[in-house]
C-alpha cells in the first residue's frame, strides 16, 4: 500500500484522513439518532438541544486548544490561522465535550446523566477516523514511532512505525464488547460512559508514549496531561456511582 491514500473527489484530491473524519461524525451521528428514536428515556427539547449545543461547542474548542497545545513552542513561532484550525485532536474534545455538556446540563438544571446513549455512536466515528489515520500515514501527525517489533509497519517512510491509529481500533474494538455485557446489568445511568472516559483516556495515556511528541512537564505531552486529569475525575466520579450502586442494591 502506498501512502497517502487519497481520493479524487469533484477534480480535488483529498487525503483519507478528513474524509475518513467526516464519514465518521455523520454514521455516528446517524447511529445516535436512531439509537434514540428507540431509547426508552426521553428528553425535552430544551435538555437536548442545550446538551446538543454544550457538546459541539466544547468539543470544538477543546479540539482545537488542546490540538494546538501539543506544541506550544511552534504555535507561539509561527502563528497561523490555517494552522491553528487545522490542528485536532479528539482527547481535547472529548474533555472539553464533557465540560460542555456538563454547563448546558446546569443551565437547564438537568441533573440525570445523559452520556450512555452517545458510548456506542462515539466509539463508532473514532473508529472511522482512524481507519483514515492510518490511511494518511505519516502525512499527518497521527503516526506512531519507529519500532523493531513484529508489529511495525512502513507508512510512508523508511521506517517500520507503530502503526498507532491500528492499535486503537482494536482497543476500541474490545472495549465496545465489554461495555455492551455490562450494559445488560442494572448499573446506574452514566456508569458506561464514565467507563469508556476513563478506558479511552488511559489507553491515550500510554498510548503517546510511542507517539511522536513535545514534553512539556517531565517526559508527558500536553495530551497526556488532559489524560491524568481526566482519569482522576472518573475515578473518583466511578468510585461514587459504584458507592450509590451498592447503597440501590441493598
Amino acid at each position: 500500500m502506498d501512502f497517502p491514500v487519497t481520493f479524487h473527489i469533484f477534480g480535488k484530491t483529498i487525503l483519507a484522513h478528513p474524509l475518513f473524519e467526516a464519514l465518521g461524525m455523520f454514521i455516528g451521528m446517524r447511529y445516535y439518532f436512531y439509537l434514540k428514536r428507540k431509547s426508552v428515556e426521553k428528553l425535552s427539547f430544551n435538555t437536548s438541544a442545550a446538551v446538543l449545543i454544550g457538546a459541539t461547542a466544547g468539543a470544538l474548542i477543546g479540539s482545537k486548544l488542546i490540538g494546538n497545545l501539543e506544541n506550544p513552542h511552534k504555535l507561539f513561532e509561527n502563528f497561523d490561522l490555517k494552522t491553528i484550525w487545522s490542528n485536532n485532536t479528539i482527547v481535547g474534545g472529548l474533555a472539553f465535550g464533557l465540560i460542555g455538556v456538563e454547563l448546558a446540563k446546569k443551565i437547564v438544571s438537568h441533573k440525570e446523566s445523559t452520556g450512555d446513549l452517545i458510548v456506542f455512536p462515539l466509539m463508532l466515528a473514532i473508529i472511522i477516523g482512524r481507519i483514515g489515520c492510518f490511511l494518511t500515514g505519516i502525512y499527518e501527525e497521527t503516526y506512531g514511532l519507529p519500532t523493531h517489533s513484529v508489529f511495525g509497519m512502513h507508512l510512508g517512510d523508511e521506517y517500520l512505525r507503530h502503526p498507532v491509529a491500528l492499535y486503537e481500533i482494536v482497543f476500541l474494538t474490545m472495549l465496545w464488547i465489554g461495555l455492551k455485557q455490562i450494559q445488560k446489568k442494572n448499573y446506574p445511568s452514566g456508569f458506561v460512559f464514565q467507563l469508556f472516559m476513563l478506558s479511552y483516556f488511559t489507553f491515550r495515556f500510554f498510548l503517546d508514549f510511542i507517539k511522536p511528541r513535545v514534553e512539556i512537564i517531565g517526559n508527558l505531552g500536553t495530551i497526556q496531561m488532559v489524560c491524568m486529569c481526566v482519569i482522576i475525575y472518573y475515578i473518583y466520579t466511578i468510585k461514587n456511582t459504584l458507592s450509590y450502586y451498592k447503597i440501590f442494591k441493598t
